[in-house]
């Protein structure tokens, strides 16, 4: 934003004490940054957030995951890959598989109404899903998504990435809540042993390792304390503020 300022003006001397001016600029500098931080910035259009249920004992999940790995190097695209661990009964343990990732999965499935839980399976933005090996659906999801983009509360981490700072905004019905993901930043590929892939090498990018509930977020600005943990420092960082119980995504951010 710019603006002008008045000319011709006569200086008008006033004599302010040292420590008067200090305070004052401290008390200018804390209720700017108080205000900014209550409001949405209109320039903030949040990024499309693509998340893929997988699994290395998942027959058609080693397809889905080299389609990700094109989407993920997209500018304006976050891309997370979520192990499940409900196919290791077919004789392979996957080995980033966590029960949380498949708690986030089902409430996919229960906010969209899916008979069932499958993989492997996209969904972008929280909004809409579909089975990640058609491609030409989850392309229709991102370009969908991407259309639909509009200005969304303000998101970021501050304080050096120890903290997430959100803006005020409007609530959507049921509430909403932050989320901290965790990924691996690298290509990791796997060697399966048996099951359903056995002999074949499972290519993985953005593996999530770890996914935390910061807190609930009423509309009001708020900073949530990132929880320390000394095992991510080669781990990159996402916050996420979505609808409760899987609803849509309403900002997202890398630390």
């Amino acid at each position: 934003m710019e603006f002008d300022g008045g000319v011709g003006l006569k200086p008008l001397r006033v004599a302010i004490r040292p420590a008067s001016l200090c305070l004052a600029l401290a008390a200018l500098l804390l209720a700017t940054v108080a205000d900014a931080a209550s409001r949405p910035r209109r320039a903030a259009v949040r990024p499309v957030v693509v998340e893929l249920f997988t699994a290395q004992g998942c027959a058609s999940c080693p397809q889905a995951n080299r389609a990700l790995a094109e989407i993920a190097e997209r500018k304006g695209v976050i891309a997370l890959t979520y192990s499940v661990d409900y196919w290791d009964y077919l004789g392979w343990r996957d080995t980033f598989a966590m029960p949380e990732f498949t708690s986030r999965q089902r409430a996919y499935v229960g906010r969209m109404k899916l008979k069932e839980i499958y993989t492997p399976e996209a969904v972008v933005g929280g909004r809409r899903e579909a089975p990640a090996v058609d491609q030409d659906k989850v392309e229709a999801m991102l370009d969908a998504d991407a259309k639909t983009r509009q200005a969304s509360p303000a998101l970021a981490f501050v304080s050096g990435g120890s903290k997430v700072a959100v803006g005020a905004g409007a609530v959507p019905r049921g509430g909403a809540e932050v989320w901290l993901v965790l990924y691996d930043p690298v290509r990791r590929d796997v060697r399966v042993k048996t099951g359903e892939n056995a002999g074949k090498t499972v290519t993985h990018v953005n593996v999530v390792r770890g996914l935390t509930r910061l807190g609930a977020w009423n509309g009001r600005a708020r900073v949530y304390q990132v929880p320390d943990d000394p095992a991510a420092s080669t781990w990159k960082a996402v916050a996420i503020l979505q609808g409760r119980s899987g609803g849509p995504i309403l900002a997202a951010a890398r630390n």
